[in-house]
């Protein structure tokens, strides 16, 4: 064999590997269900903090906690279950949680006929506020001043307002947890001012403008 069919049969083989490695890819699907494939961020801060690393059961066992910044490797479906867990009822059960996420996405498919992975992302992107206030000490007086936010913490603020939004939609409520996530995270992704996370952000925005 030549040296140039020998380099031809390397490419070929290459090639074929890299097929296989990108059906590999498109066969893991979050709940065996929402494909990675297409899913984009197009908040160009956010790309590197909303991780849609592709798996199937979103627990990653919190691998990430003992690394700066490692909480921007964990999904970011795994970060909406685990905020799920920070009221009375849920705290730890970690199941229940994953089980309000997952009916919750089969619920957002069901009315907007899109991928609820990107329903999700892009629910974050608009949720997330881009400046905030912080305090400022100068002789013994607290001056509050406006200040951009950091990736990470819009990521964080964004997950933390959808979820409460969800918690007090379902308190004293016949409407159940996953029935209001996926009205929250609808409402988020069309950018309306009916949903909790958009009037948070645009409080904070307000609040930040006027303390310049």
């Amino acid at each position: 064999m030549s040296e140039e069919q020998n380099n031809m049969s390397q490419q070929i083989a290459a090639q074929l590997r890299l097929s296989d490695i990108i059906a590999d890819l498109d066969s893991i699907k979050l709940f065996g269900k929402w494909s990675y494939r297409d899913v984009v961020v197009l908040d160009p801060s956010l790309k590197k903090y909303i991780s849609l690393k592709p798996v199937i059961v979103p627990h990653t066992g919190g691998r990430h906690a003992k690394r700066r910044f490692g909480k921007a490797e964990v999904p970011i479906v795994e970060r909406l279950v685990n905020r799920l867990m920070r009221k009375a009822k849920n705290t730890g059960k970690k199941h229940l949680a994953y089980n309000i996420v997952k009916m919750a996405f089969e619920l957002i498919y069901a009315r907007t006929k899109e991928n609820p992975l990107q329903v999700l992302v892009r629910a974050i992107e608009n949720a997330a506020p881009r400046e905030e206030t912080t305090r400022i000490m100068y002789g013994g007086i607290i001056y509050h001043v406006a200040v951009d936010v950091s990736p990470m913490r819009r990521v964080d603020l964004a997950i933390r307002h959808i979820t409460e939004g969800a918690f007090l939609c379902s308190f004293r409520s016949v409407k159940p947890i996953e029935e209001c996530l996926a009205d929250e995270i609808i409402a988020a992704a069309a950018n309306d001012p009916k949903s909790y996370a958009i009037q948070r952000k645009e409080e904070i925005e307000r609040i930040a403008l006027s303390s310049r």
